[in-house]
């Protein structure tokens, strides 16, 4: 079964290491447009001899034949973010599989994990489907179920579980492919839910929110975006945030102490301490290297 890989990163590069390792036949590998930074993915390909096709060339009929050349049998996205036409998806056979970080339909977008965070979630996990022309939409060959923990981040759920585990699953849904025993399991449309892309524009927090839903948006965006806030007058970003319920005495978005570098902020029902900040033009210090006792946090416009 000829393999084509189609993915970016670290974590295209660990699916390219995985397959192989599995025996499995992969025989060129398809990546985002080369920056000045040589992309993980890539250099494991041209490391390992094998034909690069920058995805957004198949547009173009010279590198759609070279593709086509291939002849591919089954393809593989691992963090694909470039849109793969329909042509390219019909040259094989058998199909393609992607990985998505979520428990499909639900979450479907490019920031799933961001979404499942902030909106409260105790439980998310991966899915491996097979691709259509829809975003997130074709039939599910297997998913696998995670806990989001109660100071889970973004980062923490994806390197600690949801990464190291979508290596897995597209190894075994490959495997599963080529012995014929992938399923094609219809997703439930009325249950899905889509997201834009979790950008700043969604990471603003509302001190007049609960702080169980202030501290969700700041888990939910931390590495990425980073929900920002104002004091004195600059916007800042928060990371690393816990939250102890009860009620704080003071108005919502007051740094009310400094403990061991962290800084406490009343909330609505609770209090949230914050580790890192990051000032718009800096880098991630300690809260209490920018954040000071009687200030207060606002809403950026």
């Amino acid at each position: 079964m000829r393999i084509v890989l189609f993915g970016q990163a670290a974590f295209g590069r660990d699916v390219l290491k995985a397959l192989r390792d599995a025996g499995e036949e992969v025989v060129a590998v398809s990546t985002p447009r080369q920056g000045a930074r040589p992309d993980p993915l890539f250099e494991a390909a041209t490391e390992a001899k094998l034909p690069v096709i920058e995805t957004p060339s198949l547009r173009q009929e010279g590198p759609f034949q070279q593709y086509l050349a291939l002849k591919p049998d089954l393809l593989v996205f691992a963090f694909v973010t470039d849109i793969v036409r329909k042509r390219v998806l019909d040259a094989a056979p058998m199909g393609a599989i992607q990985y998505h970080p979520s428990l499909l339909p639900l979450h479907r977008g490019r920031t799933a994990m961001n979404w499942a965070i902030i909106a409260g979630r105790t439980q998310t996990g991966l899915t491996i489907f097979w691709v259509d022309e829809g975003i997130d939409t074709g039939p599910i060959l297997l998913r696998r179920e995670v806990e989001i923990g109660p100071e889970d981040t973004v980062g923490s759920l994806y390197f600690d579980r949801l990464y190291p585990m979508g290596v897995e699953a597209l190894v075994e849904a490959t495997r599963m492919v080529r012995e014929g025993t992938a399923p094609r399991i219809p997703q439930d449309h009325q249950q899905a839910t889509y997201e834009a892309p979790c950008g700043p524009e969604h990471a603003k927090v509302d001190w007049h929110h609960h702080g169980v839903n202030v501290f969700n948006l700041i888990r939910g965006c931390d590495p990425q975006p980073g929900a920002s806030s104002v004091v004195g007058g600059r916007g800042v970003r928060l990371f690393d945030a816990r939250f102890q319920p009860g009620a704080p005495g003071e108005a919502p978005g007051t740094v009310m102490a400094i403990v061991d570098s962290r800084a406490e902020i009343a909330a609505i029902g609770g209090t949230i301490t914050v580790g890192r900040v990051q000032p718009d033009d800096g880098r991630k210090v300690t809260a209490s290297e920018v954040l000071h006792v009687g200030e207060v946090l606002e809403r950026p416009a």
